[in-house]
């Protein structure tokens, strides 16, 4: 074999032994910020036209609620059974669909009077709940997201998320934005965008700093609830506990 094969051969080799880079890394700024329920333990948030929904968990307190975005003010709101822990919402035409965590079941709600209108078995957790416009697309606290048939609510597939090759777990709280998924990570500062078509990570958001300096050592305050407003172009998120929800932008971090 001559050198040059060799050495191209060795070239080879090493590119496939090259571990793929991490996912990009954005900052933000802080565009506004309203006033939010402080004792609502946020599992779903969710915007569409002009409201904004919310999930909250917890056995005896969970609860589906519509709020008044300037106020913080709970405008409507319906409890779930004591028995049931409510987690990630979506606006899907008409309704308001709301996971639970542990019960294997998915409720349904007029979206106009938040009237419960159906229910659902749902195999495994209950995390996070998007769409695409043709799929339900839920998380489970794994690296996993599944897509389901909003007609059967059947799997229909399933993408592992992954950065650089490694599974990216504890996916909780979903939002779908321009094409991509967005997920809060149970106890982390960041958001994960993620491409729907294959589940790498395409960036990551980080948020550190925007946990209200109180909440800091109170462990489940975590960053949890992603909304976003269409019309405006609005990104809002907030955590558990939080009393501020916040309107941000993501900007690309500072080059060292």
């Amino acid at each position: 074999m001559s050198a040059l094969l060799t050495g191209l051969l060795h070239g080879v080799a090493a590119a496939a032994d090259t571990p793929p880079a991490p996912a990009p890394v954005q900052g933000y700024r802080v565009v506004a910020s309203y006033p939010h329920d402080p004792s609502a333990f946020t599992q779903g948030l969710a915007f569409h036209d002009g409201a904004l929904y919310e999930s909250t968990g917890l056995y005896g307190r969970s609860t589906l609620r519509r709020v008044e975005l300037a106020s913080g003010r709970v405008l409507q709101q319906v409890a779930l059974p004591d028995t049931m822990f409510g987690e990630g919402i979506t606006v899907w035409r008409d309704e308001i669909v709301q996971l639970t965590w542990r019960a294997h079941r998915g409720l349904r709600f007029d979206r106009a009077s938040l009237r419960q209108s159906g229910e659902f078995h749902l195999p495994g957790e209950g995390w996070g709940l998007t769409h695409d416009g043709r799929r339900w697309i839920v998380s489970d606290g794994t690296a996993d997201l599944r897509f389901l048939d909003p007609q059967t609510q059947r799997e229909v597939r399933r993408v592992q998320v992954q950065d650089a090759g490694r599974p990216l777990r504890r996916l909780n709280e979903l939002e779908f934005i321009d094409g991509e998924v967005w997920a809060n990570i149970w106890h982390d500062d960041r958001l994960v965008r993620i491409s729907p078509a294959d589940g790498r990570v395409l960036g990551y958001v980080d948020l550190q700093g925007l946990r209200p300096e109180g909440l800091r050592r109170h462990r489940e305050a975590v960053l949890n609830g992603i909304a976003y407003d269409v019309d405006r172009g609005r990104l809002l998120v907030t955590g558990k506990y939080w009393p501020w929800l916040y309107h941000i932008e993501p900007m690309p971090l500072p080059s060292r």
